[in-house]
């Protein structure tokens, strides 16, 4: 699998990433564990070697999971994880309520201060069982923290070779012009899909701009446009994708049409409809790597497989003429 560097730094991840949040089973109405590890390695062992997590994702679970699936093949894989997210105390900017995976009531907070993230990469360190991390990036933008305060921090994790390089997540371009002033961060991680992308208008053109990688998030919206979820889909409880603006009406029959259409054209090309969707991803402008999510072997292999396949730019074009007559309303998740 073609990997693509990371700034000017010498650290390389895989083009599609395995992206770990549903793994940790939060918001995704849990997870096997030892189904996602065995995923995880058939992950790596098949050449998609970047792994992306989170502390947030399970709290804790999905790094400590990743740290068991890079075992014994460390120095080749990149491990992608993040801070920034605080469900521990209440400080910082107050993001939303939750439960955690005991059905608990947490608090979570963007909280992006020095001491918490030097101390958020110890721990992060700890459960993935290693003693560097490859790409460290800000979860969340803090309004409570000023940005260089975050930056310095990971220029020092930098220096003490706790990581290789740094990125941040959901930050718009003013995040990143306030960022670059302070550190040279090298990635923007954003949710970025055919039905959601509203990052064309401004952050990918300011990435490209300045050398920043577009990593993207839920490039198959959680699931949506995979072509598995119908209208009479039942979710496990904890699941919230029910209540997000992709899956209400009248957005979620618009997707579903649409996914109907490029099935069509993904069993012409003797491709699966995942992955006909990661390939378009993977070759938009600007997009330096697409995350996959995944809870079993079988579901890593075949988004494997798109990044051996070329449906070419026919397709490419054919795909871009569909997605200009689709409508998205912009909905408040519920």
């Amino acid at each position: 699998m073609k990997s693509k560097q990371l700034g000017n730094t010498d650290v390389f991840i895989t083009e599609l990433a395995f992206g770990a949040w549903a793994i940790g089973g939060w918001q995704w109405g849990g997870s096997d564990s030892r189904e996602a590890l065995r995923a995880m390695e058939a992950s790596i062992d098949n050449g998609m070697t970047s792994i992306d997590t989170a502390p947030i994702y399970g709290f804790g679970l999905s790094e400590e999971i990743a740290g068991k699936a890079a075992k014994g093949k460390r120095s080749n894989v990149q491990i992608l994880t993040k801070c920034g997210m605080n469900w521990q105390e209440k400080k910082g900017e107050f993001f939303f309520k939750s439960r955690d995976n005991s059905g608990n009531s947490i608090d979570i907070h963007k909280y992006s201060g020095r001491e918490s993230i030097l101390l958020e990469c110890e721990n992060s360190l700890r459960r993935l069982k290693t003693d560097y991390i490859d790409l460290y990036q800000v979860h969340w933008p803090d309004n409570t923290t000023p940005v260089h305060e975050t930056m310095e921090a990971l220029a020092l994790l930098l220096k003490q070779g706790k990581i290789r390089s740094a990125g941040v997540s959901n930050y718009s371009c003013e995040w990143m012009d306030e960022a670059l002033k302070t550190f040279p961060i090298v990635t923007n991680q954003i949710a970025y899909s055919m039905v959601n992308r509203d990052a064309e208008k401004d952050i990918i053109p300011f990435s490209i701009e300045h050398s920043i990688g577009i990593i993207a998030y839920s490039p198959l919206q959680r699931g949506l446009l995979a072509g598995k979820i119908k209208k009479d889909h039942v979710f496990r409880e904890g699941d919230t994708r029910p209540f997000t603006m992709y899956y209400r009406e009248p957005n979620f029959s618009r997707i579903l049409d649409l996914t109907e259409k490029l099935g069509d054209i993904a069993n012409r090309d003797g491709l699966s409809l995942s992955q006909l969707v990661l390939i378009w991803t993977t070759r938009q402008p600007g997009i330096t790597c697409t995350l996959t999510g995944a809870r079993n072997e079988n579901q890593v292999l075949e988004n494997i497989k798109a990044a051996e396949s070329d449906p070419g730019d026919d397709t490419i074009n054919e795909i871009n003429s569909l997605l200009s007559g689709l409508k998205i309303e912009k909905l408040s998740d519920v």
